[in-house]
Parts: C-alpha cells; structure tokens; sequence
C-alpha cells in the first residue's frame, strides 16, 4: 500500500494516476482507498482540509496521484426566480446545510426533511447521480471563524 502523505493542492505536476472520491470520501484526512489504475493507497493528510477536484496528491515514494470528484446520489433543486433561489439558499443555509449553488439551482445530499423543505420554497427537485461540490464555507481561508464583538 503506497502512503499519500502530501497534498500540492492544484497544480500542472503530472499525474501517474487518478483517484476518484465523493464529497464524503474527500473531508477525510486519514482514509485507504484504491486508485482508478488499482493501486491500494493509504492517505495520511492534514485533516479539516477537503480535497478539490484536480488536487495533486503525493506519495511517499513520490507517485503523482490527481483527484477526481465521484459521482454520488444528489438532489438538485431548480428555482423558478431569483427571489425564490435567494430565499431558497436563505433558509438551507439558516440549517448549515451543505451546499453546491449554481445558476439559480442547488445541489444537496439527499434527505427528506430538506427535500420537502425545497419543495415547500417552490423549487423542482431532480433526484441523480452527479458530481457533488459544495461551497467550502464563508470563512474558508480568511484564518477560521472568529466572533469577535
């Protein structure tokens, strides 16, 4: 088992091979895992850090190993306005709901409460099999989340 020790984040270093993650899957910084070329990994990264679709990962033994997004069960919710989206986006994210938000839609885990919930906002959910990647946080790389009065 090759260990992945090193995260070069998104780079051009070439890739000798791919390994494909659902968001899930992605949150973890300690995980064993086969890459799509079936090579058996161990991965032993900074933790609290998700991995990006394109990320460079790096063994030990310095084999290149590219980060691919899987795809995994996701409700996707269509608005019909964008007072509706806004409000949509205002009331899942008033539950700290992890979310993927694109051109007045939004991408989320399937889970019956938020579904009825998006149905009740007026939204058209479409239940598939997609890539997931959510928005990583208001405080993402502004040095954590402070509360400072």
């Amino acid at each position: 088992m090759l260990r992945i020790t090193q995260n070069l984040g998104q780079t051009d270093k070439p890739a000798q091979d791919t390994l494909t993650l659902t968001f899930e899957l992605r949150q973890k910084g300690r995980l064993r895992a086969v890459s799509d070329g079936g090579v058996e990994l161990g991965l032993f990264l900074e933790r609290g850090k998700v991995l990006m679709n394109g990320d460079r990962l790096v063994s030990e033994c310095g084999r290149v190993f590219e980060v691919r997004v899987g795809v995994e069960p996701v409700i996707t919710a269509h608005a019909p306005d964008w007072p509706g989206f806004a409000r949509a986006c205002y009331h899942l994210g008033n539950r700290h709901v992890t979310l993927e938000i694109g051109e007045r839609w939004l991408r989320f885990a399937p889970d019956h409460v938020l579904e009825h919930l998006a149905e009740h906002l007026g939204l058209r959910l479409e239940r598939e099999s997609a890539p997931f990647n959510p928005e990583s946080g208001a405080y993402h790389g502004l040095g954590g989340h402070h509360h400072d009065h």
